[in-house]
């Protein structure tokens, strides 16, 4: 169990347009979880992970003008673990057919797809937008069958969604360890068989060519891989895309028609983006 540092920064003045952009920049710096409010926001990195140079460099830069307050408070991994699931953590509802909820939430019977999620701190609960919008665009697509790669898996829960929604051999990847760990017991409680992976994209050397390839990580990362991953995509498949800003659109559109992707569908939420692009 990690220890995790919490950094809480107030914004005068606040708005959520702030907050996600403040989101996006520490997810480049290896935060992972984020609960905004009317205030700011409390961003939360592993302890070993922790760049404090990093962050004042972000809140020296950013680009929105506002007061930028920041304070931090280290958090011993199983305290803040228990505290996250009971108070942060609740069933989310995505459309009427799927719920997320943790094994210690009661279950929901009449939604038709529910999926139990136990994160302990690992990215990927649904609460996040860019979660919520790959889920949706899933949910949309027919994947009886299809091979399905999820690079940065986090908790599992797109691996496991797809199965849920009849994917054939599904792979989850994710270069942490312990959230790969998180993601193998997510997928017990489920039911579900999926070969779960640890590493970066060199993992993908070895794979099949996939149906879906799934990439809910962060725009960088994405810019500089989409080849690799493009690589790993049967003709004719889809990759869902998403982990970056609407202002950042362009950028994608641009790095994937490098590689002959056609723009199938896109979505917004929060002012997060997710994009699905089709190999040709």
């Amino acid at each position: 169990m990690y220890d995790y540092v919490a950094v809480r920064i107030d914004v005068v003045p606040c708005d959520e347009n702030i907050t996600d952009l403040l989101a996006a920049f520490l997810a480049e710096v290896d935060f992972e979880t984020f609960e905004p409010d009317e205030k700011g926001l409390t961003a939360y990195v592993r302890k070993d992970k922790y760049d404090k140079n990093a962050v004042e460099e972000i809140l020296s830069d950013f680009p929105i003008p506002s007061k930028l307050t920041m304070t931090e408070t280290e958090i011993e991994g199983e305290d803040w673990n228990k505290e996250w699931e009971q108070n942060y953590f609740q069933p989310i509802h995505i459309s009427d057919r799927l719920v997320i909820r943790s094994s210690f939430h009661e279950s929901f019977p009449d939604i038709p797809i529910e999926i139990i999620i136990d994160p302990k701190m690992a990215f990927g609960t649904g609460h996040h937008a860019t979660t919520a919008g790959m889920s949706k665009m899933l949910l949309e697509e027919t994947l009886k069958g299809k091979r399905v790669i999820d690079m940065g898996t986090g908790t599992g829960i797109l691996a496991i969604l797809s199965k849920k929604l009849g994917s054939g051999d599904t792979v989850g990847i994710d270069i942490d360890e312990f959230a790969l760990e998180n993601a193998k017991e997510n997928g017990a409680l489920n039911g579900e068989e999926i070969d779960w992976k640890v590493g970066d994209d060199k993992v993908l050397h070895d794979l099949e060519p996939a149906d879906i390839f799934l990439a809910n990580i962060n725009l960088n990362v994405i810019t500089e891989n989409l080849g690799k991953y493009v690589s790993k995509l049967k003709s004719g498949g889809k990759i869902f895309l998403s982990g970056f800003l609407v202002s950042d659109r362009a950028r994608i559109l641009e790095e994937a028609e490098k590689y002959g992707l056609i723009l199938a569908k896109e979505s917004a939420e929060s002012n997060w983006e997710t994009m699905v692009f089709q190999k040709l």
